[in-house]
């Protein structure tokens, strides 16, 4: 009987590792296009990007340059609350959590975004952001990033340069498909903003409580 209950135990965790719904395709391609639509809305609304990093280190590099520090700072600030967010997701190691401060920083934001300063605004949207991409990277079998296209792009480039089996092959559509997904958010964020100012936010925070809810609620895979 021990020899059957200790066979037992390696294969209930194993079925657990075979699904596992936050690195599902779906959950990523929310999260990716939950990304796009955050880097136009503060590119838009506040000047400086929430998610897009190498964005605002070339923008810092440039008006240091220049001596438009306030301008540099800009920048800086949501880099510096970036890192602090991925920081403490890394720390913690506690997705949903992560994902719950992420829902509570964009809806901070969306209620208090220009009635107060705008750079405790992008610190505050940053810092969610963070918390999130940091704790979502993995769809699958392969590593990603929720809140660029350029290390998706790289990628998608080199499974499908070594695509000796079907595995790779499937890795490079998913890259790309998140890669479009992105693309797809930041041109809904891109006109959505347009029309809607702050309340705009509602959508991935939105997109962010389904995702907390296929965590929770996970499937069966098919």
């Amino acid at each position: 009987m021990a020899m059957q209950a200790a066979s037992t135990e390696p294969l209930a965790e194993t079925s657990v590792e075979v699904y596992a719904p936050e690195r599902s395709l779906l959950v990523a391609s929310l999260l990716s296009m939950s990304g796009g639509f955050l880097d136009a809305f503060t590119w838009m609304s506040l000047g400086a990007f929430a998610s897009s990093q190498t964005g605002n280190v070339v923008f810092i590099g440039v008006y240091a340059l220049s001596g438009q520090w306030q301008r540099a700072l800009q920048h800086l600030l949501p880099l510096a609350a970036f890192v602090l967010g991925a920081v403490v997701a890394v720390y913690t190691r506690a997705a949903l959590r992560c994902l719950v401060g992420e829902i509570v920083c964009l809806a901070a934001a969306m209620l208090l975004l220009h009635r107060i300063s705008d750079q405790i605004t992008i610190l505050v949207i940053s810092f969610g952001v963070a918390l999130q991409s940091a704790s979502f990277r993995q769809v699958g079998g392969w590593k990603y990033l929720s809140v660029t296209v350029t290390g998706n792009m790289l990628r998608a480039i080199d499974q499908l340069v070594e695509a000796s089996d079907l595995d790779a092959a499937r890795g490079a559509r998913v890259m790309l498909m998140l890669c479009l997904m992105f693309l797809l958010g930041a041109a809904v964020g891109g006109c959505v903003t347009r029309w809607l100012g702050p309340w705009s936010l509602a959508l991935p925070i939105a997109s962010s409580a389904c995702v907390l809810w296929l965590c929770r609620h996970p499937g069966h895979p098919h």
